[in-house]
């Protein structure tokens, strides 16, 4: 079975794919974003994947790609079109190349049009293909910049998109709609740039007339991707010291385990957002933790001090986990959740207060 998810970053309107085999658990992740970093490799941690590839379908021009950020983290292999003119990528790809994720594989199209080294992705089994900026849903990439060429790319379209059977459905880079699909009859039939029977000179005059903005971050954007978003050795963000080793989770909060937890528990403030009588309880309670329901929360958070960081904590997690994003909007930097709450903390043995057997 494929593992299949389509994330989006709302800054950039930009879609990012993951793909795996469920049976050696190898991934390939399509058109990562920078900012996205650690959404995706909480993703990849949580699915239990190992991550072959970072592929770019192109080198863009509205963010930049976090390619070299995850080969750091994960060993990955960075790949993109051996006509992008980008450098640190392991595999420049040509027309025909496979690119292998356990049993499964994509297979390189070249689709020049939007810049001279778009590529489209095509599953094995045709069932999906991943056209990037060339064509996307009822429209296509723009051909004013990066050696754009509206006729390549009508030609692109027709004889490597179109040319997939009907039914296959079709994965854009981009979405500013909130469309999220579409199909390859789809595109032949209603797309309003390039469908039915509009010509190449039809399409051209449609380009040559549309009068786009610049894009906003392409001076930023197109320098970084060059390099795969390898950042300047100067310009390399700082990295707050941690207050103790945590986990990033992709629903979005931090997570703490619990022996990580014990070991520091003098140095940090322990909120307890279960009821009274949970806190109370069979369960205990963890030493010296406060408790302040979550129903509470809200009202009682000048009652908290910024001085060491927060835990959270509730039966299994979900709760905390809640309070965490409560304490962010308050202005709490240090705050994490403890993960899997005090069923966890309880079932590995750490010291806890209260009506225990």
């Amino acid at each position: 079975m494929l593992i299949f998810r389509q994330l989006f970053d709302q800054q950039s309107s930009t879609y990012t794919y993951l793909l795996a085999d469920d049976k050696s658990r190898e991934a390939v992740l399509i058109d990562p974003v920078f900012e996205q970093m650690n959404r995706d490799a909480a993703l990849l941690a949580e699915l239990k994947l190992a991550l072959v590839c970072v592929l770019d379908t192109h080198c863009h021009a509205d963010h930049v790609t976090s390619a070299w950020l995850l080969k750091q983290k994960t060993g990955a292999k960075i790949a993109i079109s051996t006509h992008a003119g980008v450098d640190n990528a392991d595999r420049y790809l040509s027309h025909g190349d496979q690119i292998k994720f356990g049993r499964r594989y994509l297979t390189v199209r070249e689709t020049p049009g939007h810049t001279n080294g778009c590529l489209t992705c095509v599953l094995d089994d045709e069932s999906k293909a991943f056209t990037g900026d060339c064509l996307l849903i009822r429209g296509c990439g723009r051909t004013d910049f990066q050696h754009g060429d509206s006729r390549k790319m009508y030609q692109s379209i027709h004889n490597e998109i179109f040319t997939l059977p009907d039914e296959t459905l079709l994965y854009p880079a981009h979405d500013y709609r909130g469309l999220t699909v579409t199909s390859v009859v789809e595109e032949k039939n209603y797309n309003p740039r390039l469908g039915g029977k509009l010509s190449a000179s039809d399409f051209d005059g449609y380009m040559r007339n549309l009068n786009l903005p610049h894009p906003r971050q392409i001076d930023i954007a197109v320098p970084a991707n060059l390099k795969s978003g390898k950042p300047e050795q100067e310009l390399l963000p700082q990295q707050r010291q941690q207050w103790a080793p945590l986990n990033y989770t992709f629903a979005g909060f931090l997570e703490i385990e619990p022996q990580a937890m014990e070991e520091r528990l003098q140095h940090l403030q322990v909120i307890d957002v279960r009821t009274p009588e949970e806190y109370n309880g069979p369960l205990g309670h963890i030493p010296n933790a406060r408790l302040l329901p979550l129903d509470k929360l809200n009202e009682r958070v000048d009652e908290i001090g910024h001085d060491k960081p927060v835990v959270t904590v509730c039966r299994a997690g979900g709760r905390s986990a809640q309070a965490t994003v409560i304490l962010q909007k308050a202005g709490f930097n240090e705050v994490a959740n403890l993960a899997g709450g005090m069923l966890r903390w309880r079932a590995e043995g750490h010291p806890v207060i209260g009506n225990v057997d």
